[in-house]
């Protein structure tokens, strides 16, 4: 197991988003000036098309000044004023009609170019949450692994002084190499924590913690192979940091058949781990994002910004899916993706949210 953050999961490219966002910007920009050309252009006829009516009417008040000498010339004024008004029509059709179709074109690119930005958020929330997930899983192997260690399984049959004091160095020593990690916790079938790796510095040996809910249900597993995966939370026997607490069943010889004699937590040190997996999802900085993981009942538990964590619950509209993204009325965009588990850690019906500004 590494004693490394563990971010495995290759990060989703950015850049062909990026391309597809350019791409639908110069086409906005092109259709824009295109449509600004042909305004301008039909102005122009208009333009011209005006001083033709306007010569054609000088020259029907000279013909008719001139009497009939002048009838054939006021024919032809006639038509050329007809033509001018035929000229004038076709060019306020063709404003009308290019103006709505380019109107159209830069409508639907938006659109296109919103659901691609859409499509890439939510990859990038999978991304987040997979992560994690990845992450954590490893944490569920390490507890159970630990739980077998002979210093471990040896303290919580007969917890004599040594065998604490042998037990805790083993613990200091895992905690040197696994660097994730807060503290390691033996408790036994009581909740009496009875040896810790960190001694030094959090002095919780003799505490009890029978009534917190990772102990209650560790209690119950059924066999060594079993696990228990916490949320996160303010733990206050270790300085109110966050931690996700992992924990395995203690057996009797190490057996995962074995008769429960003890528990032992490991306390992930969850904040600076989850922060930089939420700051290094690889946004763009036009996007204005905020990228959170968030618990199953929508309580933010990491965010990019660093705001709301544990405190914060988000309005998260699901609709039935387990991903999709959608937009607010303000014109924010919310993207999310749910857990989808690592080999046998199933999550804990978290999500990954990115929330981006209008």
């Amino acid at each position: 197991m590494s004693a490394a953050l563990g971010l495995k999961a290759k990060p989703i490219a950015t850049e062909p988003a990026d391309d597809d966002s350019d791409i639908s910007a110069l086409i906005n920009r092109l259709t824009a000036e295109v449509n600004q050309i042909a305004v301008d252009k039909t102005k122009s006829i208009q333009q011209i098309t005006n001083q033709m009516k306007m010569l054609a009417l000088n020259a029907l008040i000279e013909s008719s000044r001139a009497g009939a000498q002048g009838a054939g010339f006021a024919v032809v004024a006639q038509e050329v004023r007809g033509v001018g008004q035929q000229v004038e029509t076709i060019a306020r059709e063709l404003e009308s009609q290019l103006t709505k179709r380019t109107g159209d074109l830069v409508s639907s690119i938006d659109r296109m170019s919103q659901r691609s930005r859409g499509e890439r958020m939510v990859d990038l929330s999978l991304n987040a949450v997979e992560l994690i997930d990845r992450n954590l899983y490893e944490r569920t192997c390490d507890v159970r692994w630990w739980a077998t260690d002979s210093a471990v399984v040896d303290c919580a049959a007969s917890p004599a002084p040594a065998a604490v004091t042998y037990a805790s160095q083993r613990l200091g020593v895992i905690l040197g190499a696994y660097t994730v990690y807060l503290d390691l916790w033996l408790c036994d079938l009581d909740g009496n924590v009875i040896a810790n790796g960190r001694a030094d510095r959090f002095h919780v040996v003799g505490q009890n913690v029978a009534h917190t809910k990772w102990f209650r249900e560790a209690k119950t597993l059924r066999s060594g192979d079993d696990y228990v995966a916490g949320d996160v939370e303010s733990q206050s026997l270790l300085g109110n940091a966050q931690v996700a607490t992992y924990c395995a069943s203690v057996r009797a010889g190490g057996q995962a058949n074995g008769a429960p004699i003890g528990v032992l937590a490991i306390h992930f040190d969850w904040e600076p781990q989850a922060r930089a997996i939420v700051q290094g999802v690889r946004v763009g900085d036009n996007d204005k994002a905020r990228v959170l993981l968030v618990d199953s009942n929508f309580r933010v538990i990491a965010a990019s910004d660093g705001h709301g964590i544990l405190s914060e619950r988000i309005a998260l509209s699901l609709n039935g899916q387990r991903s999709g993204f959608y937009q607010e009325r303000s014109g924010t965009m919310v993207a999310f993706h749910a857990t989808p588990g690592y080999e046998t850690y199933r999550g804990l019906g978290w999500y990954g949210v990115i929330v981006c500004g209008a």
